[in-house]
């Protein structure tokens, strides 16, 4: 079964900082591409950033030069690391999974529970 488990998430002041992590079971997050994707009230899901097995990393271009994605494959945990956030970070974030194939089409079918991170000013 696999399982998702994030923390670190938590409430700031704007110019704060905070690191995300996502340990996973059942799953190696070296298998194909992990992730955090993000949901603000009102708004939709969105993919904040992601790490493929080689070391790719992929931004939202509203957090790019903000937030580095980690992982270390030792700990099978994945980390989101958060700087100079903004109330516009205020989100439930995400650990996600690719589910199946890995390459073409790919499916993030594995989720966490979400963790809370709001930002004040």
């Amino acid at each position: 079964q696999v399982q998702l488990v994030e923390s670190g998430g938590g409430s700031v002041q704007a110019g704060g900082s905070l690191k995300l992590s996502c340990k996973a079971s059942g799953y190696s997050i070296n298998y194909c591409r992990m992730g955090w994707h993000r949901q603000a009230p009102g708004k939709e899901r969105e993919l904040v950033s992601s790490i493929r097995n080689d070391g790719t990393t992929t931004y939202a271009d509203s957090v790019k030069g903000r937030f580095t994605i980690s992982q270390d494959n030792a700990r099978n945990t994945l980390y989101l690391q958060m700087n100079d956030l903004k109330t516009d970070d205020t989100a439930v974030y995400y650990c996600t999974a690719v589910k199946g194939r890995c390459g073409i089409l790919e499916s993030w079918g594995y989720w966490g529970q979400g963790t809370q991170v709001t930002v004040s000013s």
